[in-house]
């Protein structure tokens, strides 16, 4: 029984030390999400808010966002094929227009000032990619936008936060390979406990105490039988 209790707590040890290993290489792998790579003329425009709106429907960008009306609200904008983008003005910072730059989605929205204008856009499976557009009387100081339609286009990976750590590369390395050790060492302990005579938190059994040296008893006392050894193995008898 008391074999059986140290396997188990010997089990239970290195399993969960194994479990954390794992656990913090999986939270390094997921500490990352897409982004879009904007062309330039987008990521150069003011304010620089970015939405995920695939998955929506409709969806609706402000046209004269910012402190000073001057700004596309989000800036940066992908969606799904099917997806109808309404602009909407805020009524701030002057007229605005919306216009292509470059892409291929051809919008042309007249120059309007009021709050509450808007202007619709659908975008279809021909126009996947992305789109750059501006306000023109407002494009010398960076009233730009980007709208990015469909999987298709080009991304890169950047950091998230999350509540899992973020492990660099060399320490996921490192984790990968302290969890191989421990499943050698897991291996290892199975086999001895299973077919050795030894337990884990035991000590190795003793030696026969009759294997110890005498010590203090004379040699009436040991021919007597009182030592480690019978008489007959001890000692010959004494001559009379």
């Amino acid at each position: 029984m008391k074999s059986d209790a140290s396997r188990r707590n010997f089990l239970r040890a290195t399993g969960g030390t194994a479990a954390a290993v794992g656990v913090t290489a999986a939270g390094a792998r997921g500490a990352a999400a897409q982004s879009v790579e904007w062309p330039s003329q987008v990521t150069s425009g003011n304010l620089g808010s970015e939405e995920d709106a695939r998955g929506q429907d409709e969806v609706t960008v402000i046209v004269g966002a910012g402190e000073q009306g001057l700004a596309f609200s989000p800036t940066k904008l992908w969606i799904d094929p099917g997806t109808t983008v309404t602009f909407e003005w805020a009524g701030q910072g002057g007229s605005h227009n919306v216009e292509t730059i470059e892409g291929p989605s051809q919008m042309e929205a007249d120059l309007a000032s009021e709050e509450g204008h808007t202007y619709e856009y659908e975008f279809t499976e021909a126009e996947a990619g992305i789109t750059a557009y501006q306000c023109n009387p407002h494009k010398s100081i960076g009233m730009f936008g980007g709208i990015a339609v469909g999987d298709d286009v080009p991304t890169a990976e950047e950091a998230v936060s999350s509540s899992a750590v973020f492990v660099p590369d060399d320490a996921m390395a490192l984790s990968i390979a302290s969890f191989i050790a421990m499943c050698g060492t897991l291996g290892l302990a199975f086999v001895f406990m299973k077919y050795g005579n030894w337990t884990v938190g035991e000590d190795q059994p003793q030696t026969d105490s009759r294997l110890r040296p005498s010590r203090g008893l004379t040699h009436d006392q040991i021919s007597a039988g009182h030592g480690p050894f019978p008489c007959s193995m001890s000692c010959p008898s004494r001559v009379q």
